[in-house]
């Protein structure tokens, strides 16, 4: 029988979701509020609507046929959409809303954590009175950080000492208008995400990857969902050894152990400290940029593991090629702060495509949120496009990237050229090299 596969979503990290089932033997539609130039190309349906409308999905689902659907982003978790999914008996390889809310509740969050003893949590507190979280932040021996309770895009989070000082910091939280917020100890260290398939008790791991917050090139400028990142030939990234990646696997492990039912992406953030691993987030879904990463390198067909997850099966043991990627964004002027929305954007996608011709290597391009209309592509007020360099090394595959990055367009764009480039990487080494004491 042939799988029907939703997509549910319309950014970068759905794109490549789409490819990588496009190199299978499922039939694919798709749904997101934006029309994604990318999967629509490669889907034999796509369908423009409110994706945190669990009964507009599910309508879509129905009538396709869909066998089985993948939920992309994490606002459509929040709103039930795997809920309605699987009530309507198409398997959702996605959290029902009360395990997503493990992403979409900070303070549940690290209680949960705190309750089920899940290692590396770090010290907090959580507060709806904001001006006893002010009064927090004056007695508090050391420097915080801010993240608002709900969901905020990977653009809430403010950190003192690096950020912002204490009365900027009081000024935020005293002008936000968030209900909760958790005020937690600030960790220094370097961050790395490690992302697993959950189904039916088993967990299968991906590399280590790591994300580029920052809107300027640096680590400089306000938090952003994420401007690009990079992964290794190996399961670990330089600036770690296999033991702290094991690590982090075995905090992943042990949430999947207390959620108990737990289906879908479980994607792990960590800090890696001088004092071992600690606990920056989980997320519910892949990452954005993350899955760019992760599932080009994915030689297992990803149908295999939606299909076992759905029929009770042992997910099938992943296997990936022993190649680095680096990926980068092109986003609009303005973004994150005040981005321009509604511009034309021209991508060169030949031109990209023939970037792979001239290296030992690979050249992906993958559209996030832009919007196809009759007469061209626009921006959205979030990133529009990334390019991904796939080869032997993370120097390999960020010259693969930067050549692409620079054919495929950057009129009314700006990207962070940095991200992947050898005197970056080895700060990494080196920052962690001191807080080892080495």
């Amino acid at each position: 029988m042939t799988e029907t596969v939703l997509l549910v979503g319309g950014g970068g990290r759905e794109h490549a979701i789409a490819r990588s089932l496009a190199d299978s033997d499922a039939q694919l539609y798709a749904c997101a509020g934006n029309k994604n130039p990318g999967i629509a190309q490669v889907a034999a349906g796509f369908e423009t609507l409110e994706t945190t409308n669990p009964t507009a999905v599910v309508d879509y689902a129905r009538q396709v046929d869909a066998t089985l659907a993948v939920v992309g982003p994490e606002a459509p978790l929040a709103a039930g959409v795997a809920d309605a999914l699987d009530e309507a008996g198409v398997y959702a390889f996605g959290p029902q809303e009360a395990e997503a809310r493990i992403e979409t509740d900070k303070a549940f969050q690290r209680r949960f954590m705190q309750e089920n003893d899940i290692p590396g949590c770090p010290d907090f507190e959580t507060f709806d009175d904001m001006e006893a979280a002010c009064e927090y932040v004056d007695e508090y021996d050391g420097d915080l950080a801010i993240k608002p309770a709900g969901l905020t895009g990977g653009k809430g989070v403010r950190v003192m000492g690096d950020q912002i000082d204490t009365e900027e910091a009081k000024a935020y939280i005293r002008n936000s208008d968030y209900d909760r917020i958790v005020l937690e100890e600030r960790l220094v260290g370097e961050e790395f995400t490690v992302q697993a398939f959950v189904a039916n008790g088993d967990v299968r791991v991906t590399p280590a990857v790591q994300d580029h917050k920052r809107a300027y090139e640096g680590d400089e400028g306000p938090n952003t969902g994420g401007m690009g990142s990079y992964s290794d030939a190996s399961l670990e990234l330089p600036f770690m050894i296999e033991e702290e990646y094991m690590e982090a696997v075995d905090v992943i492990q042990a949430v999947v152990d207390a959620l108990d039912g737990y289906k879908g992406v479980l994607y792990g953030q960590f800090m890696l400290t001088a004092e071992g691993i600690k606990v920056v987030e989980f997320n519910a879904r892949f990452g954005d940029p993350e899955a760019m990463n992760t599932l080009p390198a994915l030689n297992t067909d990803f149908l295999d593991v939606l299909t076992a997850a759905r029929d009770g099966e042992e997910l099938p043991q992943l296997n990936f090629q022993r190649q680095a990627t680096v990926c980068k964004y092109a986003v609009p002027d303005g973004y994150p702060t005040d981005p321009e929305s509604g511009a034309l954007v021209k991508v060169d996608e030949d031109s990209v495509a023939a970037v792979s011709e001239e290296y030992d290597g690979e050249a992906l391009l993958f559209y996030a949120s832009v919007d196809e209309r009759d007469d061209g592509i626009y921006t959205t007020t979030s990133r529009s496009f990334a390019v991904v360099g796939v080869a032997d090394s993370i120097t390999d595959a960020e010259e693969i990237a930067e050549d692409a990055l620079s054919l495929a367009g950057d009129e009314g764009l700006r990207m962070r050229h940095d991200i992947g480039k050898a005197d970056l990487v080895q700060q990494r080494i080196d920052h962690m090299a001191e807080l080892r004491g080495e």
